[in-house]
């Protein structure tokens, strides 16, 4: 891929997406894994970027793109990288302190947020449709959340990992705006890049102070998610540059059936009453969210037809 904007492809942006939900549950996974083996959240994120970075530097070297990373916006970069970061630590905390399902259901939030963003910051025009899907959403959240629906011996969620879950998906709805506009001018092997190579070392310098031994069981699971969020990134990167975040974030809520799986066979929890009652719910709103952008694509790119059929010589 060249630096330019990549033409949409919205079948292949779903593909993508579809295959990142899949190989980002398995690295949740990892990293509630590797947490219960007494791994700590700092040395995760290390071996996570560093791991990365590695794999993607030697990938490019291999195929002769090591040019594809130059770029003439590192500010934004950076700003990725901080956003991005502390996501990190937020997403792998919510995992860690909640169970996998539940810290799943909660990161679908993530479309709710991208609506709130747009407003706040971009003043986009939200009608009847996105705030009925916000409010449907965010009840859901209620739902998964109250100890009041606590029902054949369901436990009621932990409130920080609540908390912690719902602004990692904040922060994950506004990368998601970032990393949109630097796919504009950049390559998605540029965006990972300066992303793992912006914060690798910040995080060494955290690891004397985090670090100890760990047998070999546990290196093949560091190792195993690292590799996941590498593949992750990638597959996640090219997917916002082929198809709308609005739309393509549709595809993240497979994901909700990968972390069931896992925590009933890796973890041996069964999904509680709470997860049945408001999952749906969240799910729901942002499929609802997911066909109005859909609509209002359609409809903005039958006026741009119209004014240029009208207007042809300014185009």
């Amino acid at each position: 891929m060249d630096g330019s904007i990549a033409q949409p492809r919205p079948f292949l942006a779903l593909a993508l997406r579809l295959a990142t939900a899949a190989t980002l549950a398995t690295m949740a996974m990892l990293v509630k894994l590797a947490g219960e083996h007494g791994v700590h959240l700092a040395e995760l994120v290390f071996w996570r970027q560093a791991i990365t970075l590695v794999c993607v530097a030697a990938l490019l070297a291999v195929m002769g793109r090591l040019a594809s990373i130059k770029t003439r916006r590192f500010g934004a970069h950076a700003r990725r990288a901080t956003y991005g970061l502390t996501g990190m630590f937020f997403v792998y905390g919510a995992v860690m302190l909640l169970p996998l399902a539940e810290a799943t259901a909660i990161s679908f939030t993530a479309p709710f947020f991208a609506v709130l963003i747009g407003v706040v910051l971009f003043r986009e025009q939200v009608g009847r449709y996105r705030w009925t899907a916000v409010g449907l959403g965010f009840a859901g959240v209620l739902v998964l959340t109250q100890p009041a629906f606590e029902m054949a011996g369901d436990a009621s969620l932990d409130p920080l990992g609540a908390l912690v879950g719902l602004v990692a998906a904040f922060l994950v709805a506004l990368i998601s705006f970032q990393i949109q506009d630097l796919n504009k001018t950049e390559s998605p092997w540029s965006i990972v890049f300066w992303f793992t190579a912006l914060t690798a070392p910040l995080m060494a310098l955290a690891l004397p102070f985090v670090y100890q031994p760990h047998s070999a069981d546990v290196w093949a699971i560091i190792v195993a998610m690292a590799l996941c969020g590498a593949l992750a990134q990638i597959l996640l990167t090219s997917s916002l540059r082929f198809g709308s975040a609005g739309v393509i974030l549709l595809m993240d809520y497979t994901s909700l059936l990968w972390a069931t799986w896992y925590g009933f066979t890796v973890f041996e929890r069964a999904p509680p009453t709470t997860l049945w009652l408001g999952a749906p719910l969240i799910v729901g709103a942002g499929m609802l969210i997911a066909w109005r952008e859909r609509q209002l694509a359609v409809i903005k790119n039958r006026l741009a037809a119209a004014q240029e059929r009208q207007d042809p010589q300014t185009h």
